[in-house]
């Protein structure tokens, strides 16, 4: 089974690098400002120019208006865009057609019910993520790079007419046991590979990297 990992939330050209020279498929630039993973267009620009052709970019986004996503195209040469809020059917469809660029949808995932839920978006986007959902009793909580897991389970068997990526709570202490459980083929990690909130440890990288390499 050959696995491929997106390092989600770069802010510097070290991790970018360690990313990159260790097998990162996909890269991710945050684009929301009330994360602490957040960069400007200008850094991202800088960032983005450090990825091979072979690597995709992608840039995530929360419920954002057109102009927001139009501020930063005009800097940034994204390949995916990663919507990672509230966005309904009809939202990602409209934002895919005005920017011409592939879809991410997030689906947060408490139960089964939620799960389910990604059917909504079948034919409107080109990529699912499943991310756990904050419980209600953190309500300050992130939309995502919460360090939370959720029931790899509730994947296991699925099949869905685009491809999917699991994310919530991976390290590389769990990655395999995650891709194990849910059937994952693509996995995403931000919190899991920082040595803060937002600072990501590029030995960390190297070191996710390699478990999902084993894999």
């Amino acid at each position: 089974m050959t696995v491929t990992a997106k390092i989600c939330g770069i802010r510097d050209a070290a991790a970018m690098q360690a990313a990159v020279a260790n097998g990162a498929g996909f890269v991710g630039l945050v684009f929301y400002p009330q994360s602490p993973r957040s960069v400007s267009p200008g850094t991202a620009a800088k960032l983005a120019a450090l990825v091979p052709d072979t690597v995709t970019k992608v840039g995530l986004f929360v419920d954002p208006d057109n102009r927001h996503i139009g501020n930063v195209l005009d800097e940034v040469s994204l390949d995916l865009l990663q919507l990672h809020g509230d966005e309904t059917p009809d939202r990602c469809k409209e934002i895919r057609t005005r920017f011409e660029l592939p879809i991410m949808k997030a689906v947060k995932v408490a139960t089964l019910a939620d799960v389910e839920g990604a059917n909504d978006y079948s034919g409107v986007v080109d990529w699912l993520m499943f991310d756990a959902k904050a419980p209600e009793s953190q309500p300050g909580a992130l939309p995502g790079g919460n360090a939370r897991t959720f029931d790899w389970t509730l994947l296991a068997g699925w099949k869905w007419p685009v491809p999917w990526m699991l994310a919530g709570g991976l390290t590389a202490d769990n990655v395999a046991a995650a891709v194990t459980r849910s059937g994952a083929l693509f996995v995403d990690v931000s919190s899991g590979v920082e040595a803060a909130p937002g600072q990501k440890d590029p030995a960390e990288i190297a070191r996710f990297l390699a478990a999902v390499a084993a894999l």
